[in-house]
């Protein structure tokens, strides 16, 4: 039987993370990836010929700057475009609203529709600026154990105190009473144009299942804001697709010092006297090691992996009831021209280089979402779009295109079979689009569509949930996944977890993976 010092369950992003920072603390890591790449949700295929797409998550969250520099991901061959345009929002009256990286370009944007919006735009951005600054110091930290917290938990806590008086008594008003409120309120209190509400509102919904209108969508806003305080969000690519992205990291990673094995499913947690000795693999071969940790979501590590018999009878119960079904379909085209948007004059495309987004209000989405409350997808659906080709020329053969579109409300549990409503899950997202770009139809050359049970199926996220859960007030921070369980530990020993259901758990930044990796390094010292 192999012996290794530790052993990673899943190559996604924080899997990587993870190793890396082991490694450079002298540990030899090895990763067990169950599919043939590495990257997990981050990943770049072709899946037309000549024509590659981010499959899945087409934007970074972004990555924490502290790991992009460690890691030296440049060096491994990663390079990000960051198109000027952040989003355009599009309207079914034919008006466009475009956000740009520059505060006073947004501006005179807004302007065309209101000059008061025009006008509280930079506040805006300004008062989330500073919060998110607080916010992402929090994000970085380990959740504090709160039955008995040690004297690094209180010290942890007495700083973030401190910065949080430090904003000063109106942006720690803002902050304590923002975080609970739904997203519709807090755009209403500072905008009057629906369609600027409705895009920086669905950046506290996207991915969860929530809507507008769901009290606690304001702290989804406030997480991404912590990587990015545009109001809408940035645009972030990865040259190559965001592939390219875990490919550098796992470049960086094996430089460090880190195996990586693909094709190798871990099929079941080897435990014995209340700790993780090893893992068995669906070949047979059974490795052991001093700790295991797991990239893989909460449930499907210890309720699928682990038997459950280890655990004890509360905290499985308490396990079965975590949140996380998901809510998000993934649509690929492969186009033989760019889209005509009739909203749009450019004909050059600079205003689709960044994200489109459409979902002109707040009562639209929220209409979006009352369908999948009942085990509908929306048939007018919230639709987050990019055209990465714009970028990245080398993604699609010349003159033509490839466009990538999360498409939101697609619950998981669906009345039905999805593979009986996948075609209509397409014709959907199209006809959708074609409002606003008529002759797209006529363009698509091939569809990818990947519906919430393919995202369990084949990439393996429980619930078909993208976050390894939903994010939401009771399953953050300190109770994410679960309270008393939230430091990347779990109830067996030499076991831990360093995925999305992990604090922070939000999309593409590398902070589960690295927080993970300092407490790792603390329990295997003690």
């Amino acid at each position: 039987m192999n012996t290794r010092d530790v052993l990673i369950i899943g190559g996604g992003h924080n899997g990587l993370v993870t190793a890396f920072y082991l490694a450079k603390a002298g540990l030899k890591p090895l990763i067990l990836e169950r599919r043939p790449q590495v990257g997990g949700a981050a990943i770049t295929d072709e899946f037309h010929p000549g024509f590659r797409c981010s499959t899945l998550a087409h934007t970074a969250g972004p990555i924490r700057p502290d790991i992009v520099r460690d890691m030296q991901l440049e060096k491994h061959g990663l390079r990000w475009i960051t198109p000027e345009t952040c989003v355009t929002a599009l309207s079914p009256d034919g008006r466009a609203l475009s956000l740009y990286q520059d505060e006073n370009k947004s501006s005179q944007s807004i302007a065309a529709f209101s000059q008061k919006d025009s006008a509280k735009y930079p506040e805006f951005e300004k008062s989330l600026g500073k919060i998110s600054k607080v916010i992402a110091e929090v994000l970085a930290t380990t959740p504090p154990d709160i039955d008995h917290p040690s004297n690094g938990d209180l010290w942890s806590m007495l700083k973030t105190g401190r910065a949080l008086r430090n904003l000063g008594k109106h942006d720690m008003y803002r902050v304590l009473r923002w975080g609970p409120m739904a997203v519709a309120d807090l755009v209403a209190e500072y905008f009057e144009t629906e369609l600027l509400r409705a895009v920086i509102a669905a950046r506290g919904i996207f991915g969860t299942f929530l809507g507008p209108w769901s009290a606690g969508s304001s702290l989804q806003l406030l997480i991404r804001a912590a990587g990015d305080c545009h109001p809408a969000g940035s645009a972030f690519f990865a040259a190559g697709g965001m592939g390219a992205l875990t490919q550098a990291m796992a470049s960086a990673a094996q430089a460090a010092g880190v195996e990586i094995r693909t094709a190798a499913e871990v099929i079941e947690i080897r435990v014995k006297d209340g700790a993780a000795t090893g893992v068995l693999l669906g070949t047979g071969e059974e490795i052991s090691a001093k700790a295991v940790i797991s990239n893989a979501d909460p449930k499907r590590t210890l309720l699928k992996l682990t038997d459950p018999t280890h655990l004890s009878p509360d905290f499985v119960q308490k396990l079965q009831h975590y949140r996380g079904n998901g809510t998000v379909a993934k649509v690929n085209l492969a186009l033989s021209a760019l889209p005509n948007f009739t909203a749009l004059k450019d004909r050059n495309g600079n205003a689709l280089k960044g994200r489109i987004h459409i979902g002109h209000e707040i009562d639209y989405l929220e209409r979006a979402f009352d369908a999948s409350k009942y085990g509908n997808f929306s048939p007018h659906p919230y639709l987050e779009a990019v055209i990465p080709s714009l970028t990245d020329p080398t993604l699609a053969p010349e003159g033509k295109h490839v466009m990538s579109i999360y498409m939101q409300y697609a619950p998981y549990k669906l009345k039905g079979d999805w593979e009986d409503q996948r075609k209509a899950l397409g014709q959907t997202v199209v006809q959708t689009l074609a409002q606003y770009a008529p002759n797209l139809p006529e363009l698509i050359l091939t569809h990818q569509i990947i519906t919430p049970q393919d995202l369990e199926d084949v990439y393996g996220l429980t619930g078909g949930q993208i976050f390894h859960g939903d994010l939401a007030l009771d399953q953050f921070f300190t109770m994410r996944p679960l309270l008393d369980w939230a430091p990347y530990r779990t109830p067996l020993d030499n076991f831990f977890l360093c995925g999305s259901g992990t604090h922070p758990g939000a999309g593409l930044t590398g902070g589960s993976g690295a927080n993970a990796a300092r407490e790792i390094l603390k329990g295997l010292r003690r």
